[in-house]
């Protein structure tokens, strides 16, 4: 096998979205901001740690939000899950329940403040409504 893992994921962000992606990726998600190699830096953007793995925002001049294509965040529990989703909705980010059930995961979807679509799963279920 030639693939190992993923490395990383990149989302596109306008020019000078720096503070606003450390604002909603930082501060709100909890990921950690990396160092960009000092050729890459002066491109704008920021990297981010997630695990092992690393998101990469970077700039882009004609930037256009990604509505369809995502990436999902795993989050330890159901707890987590909607501790989350309260502080996504306190911060005013655009949310999205899950209209398509998928067996086994309950998810939830939210817009970086770029209009970039992310998602936010753990496995598990909710009980039935009565």
């Amino acid at each position: 096998m030639f693939i190992t893992g993923l490395d990383h994921v990149q989302l596109a962000a306008p020019k000078g979205c720096e503070a606003e992606a450390r604002r909603f990726f930082v501060d709100l998600l909890g990921l950690t901001e990396i160092p960009k190699p000092p050729a890459l830096a002066v491109r704008g953007g920021l990297w981010l740690r997630c695990g092992r793995q690393e998101l990469h925002i970077g700039v882009e001049d004609d930037f256009r939000a990604a509505k369809k294509a995502h990436p999902a965040f795993r989050v330890a529990d159901l707890a987590a899950l909607d501790a989350l989703r309260d502080r996504l909705t306190d911060a005013g980010a655009p949310m999205r329940e899950d209209a398509e059930a998928v067996p086994g995961v309950v998810r939830f979807f939210a817009d970086d403040p770029f209009g970039n679509r992310i998602e936010f799963l753990t496995a598990g279920s909710r009980p039935a409504a009565l």
